[in-house]
């Protein structure tokens, strides 16, 4: 009896810990959502990992509301489903058309249409007396989704060597929050707490080695490319469809300089550029069948 009493002792203090930690890791992007606000741009941010926190959030919530003395997974999922619902209607604001577009296509299926199928599912179709184990497994798979979706972070930071997108702080709360609650579910015999958090935590320290390895080297990478950046951040800021719109507004820039250019000819000479005309009937040479005149 004694060591029932220990180990639910044990149980509470990592599972209070856990919360504590987990809002942190919640709170862990908001300077990355503050740069998106500053900048009204979500840049190269993506709006996957949270949206599948979102719905890990949600099926743990629901998971916890069916499976008996479980509060201190109501709160901290309560708290997790509030800030990833900010941080999305953030990112949809922000975001370009196309991006926009995705993140709502996004959420639709999964947070609403996977989310309410899996929620008929459960009440119609699984017994009662197994519905808990169900549930619980299907929360382990998407917790290992949400652990796995900072991959592609991972393999961006490898391929670029660039730690612009990995905050250390996402990645230090994270492994300590999969400490944490491991210990809960080992105390609480919940397999499903205890087991995706193994892999939470070897990811964790995956991201936080990569850190340590590529911090310096995006460092000299500034210092040595500052004026090309600084040039490109002026050509960015002119058009809100990301760095894949640098070269047609360079060259927008162009034709707008040319025409003043032209402009200034004329009022100081009196006379009309010819070169529209020249360019014109060379334009009519070549392609004859399609020239306007």
């Amino acid at each position: 009896m004694a060591v029932i009493s220990d180990h639910h002792s044990w149980a509470v203090a990592f599972g209070v810990l856990g919360n504590i930690i987990s809002v942190l890791v919640y709170l862990a992007p908001l300077p990355t959502f503050y740069k998106i606000y500053r900048k009204k741009s979500t840049e190269s941010f993506q709006s996957l990992p949270y949206q599948v926190a979102l719905f890990s959030s949600m099926l743990w919530l629901y998971y916890a509301l069916i499976k008996k003395g479980a509060f201190l997974l109501i709160t901290i999922n309560s708290f997790g489903c509030i800030v990833e619902t900010v941080y999305i209607a953030m990112y949809i604001a922000y975001a370009s058309r196309n991006s926009r577009m995705s993140a709502m296509k996004l959420f639709v299926a999964m947070n609403v249409g996977l989310f309410s199928l899996i929620l008929i599912l459960t009440n119609f179709l699984v017994k009662s007396s197994i519905r808990l184990q169900v549930l619980g497994w299907i929360c382990v798979a998407i917790s290992v989704s949400v652990f796995a979706a900072p991959l592609n972070i991972i393999a961006r930071v490898i391929r670029t060597r660039s730690v612009e997108f990995m905050p250390f702080s996402l990645s230090f709360f994270l492994t300590l929050s999969a400490i944490m609650w491991f210990a809960y579910g080992l105390f609480m015999k919940d397999l499903c707490v205890a087991l995706p958090n193994v892999l939470g935590f070897i990811l964790g320290l995956l991201q936080m080695l990569l850190y340590a390895m590529y911090r310096n080297t995006e460092k000299t990478k500034e210092e040595n490319k500052l004026p090309e950046v600084e040039e490109m951040k002026t050509i960015v800021v002119l058009s809100t469809f990301g760095a894949s719109e640098v070269y047609p507004v360079a060259v927008d820039i162009n034709i707008n300089n040319t025409k003043e250019d032209k402009k200034n000819n004329e009022q100081t000479t009196g006379e009309p550029d010819k070169t529209d005309h020249k360019s014109l009937e060379d334009s009519c040479d070549l392609h004859s069948d399609e020239c306007p005149v």
